[in-house]
């Protein structure tokens, strides 16, 4: 099992649905040092899939934090996850308040 922390999307039920085919279980939690900032989508495979342009990312910034919640996923789920998000999106393995090392989608 592997940890996946969302601030966006993915928290949404629908989104779980649409691509894991079920409702993730999941826990708030915050990932330090880092702030969401707005970013313009121009990935078109995003968009075809109905994603929206205005989308938010995670950028490290000290000092500032970002809640969210924390999901057990499947190494196949988070790979699911990969190819759901955009391409400017990368996926870095980080340690949230909770001392649980997960895997977040931030900006490069």
């Amino acid at each position: 099992m592997e940890y996946l922390f969302s601030y966006g999307t993915l928290q949404h039920e629908d989104v779980q649905l649409k691509l894991f085919g079920r409702k993730l279980q999941g826990t708030p939690d915050i990932l330090p040092d880092h702030v969401v900032m707005p970013v313009d989508i121009t990935d078109e495979a995003f968009l075809a899939a109905g994603g929206n342009r205005n989308q938010m990312i995670a950028v490290r910034t000290p000092g500032k934090y970002i809640a969210g919640t924390v999901f057990e996923v499947s190494e196949e789920e988070l790979k699911t996850a990969d190819r759901y998000e955009p391409s400017n999106y990368k996926r870095f393995l980080v340690s949230l308040h909770s001392g649980k090392q997960a895997w977040v989608y931030a900006a490069v």
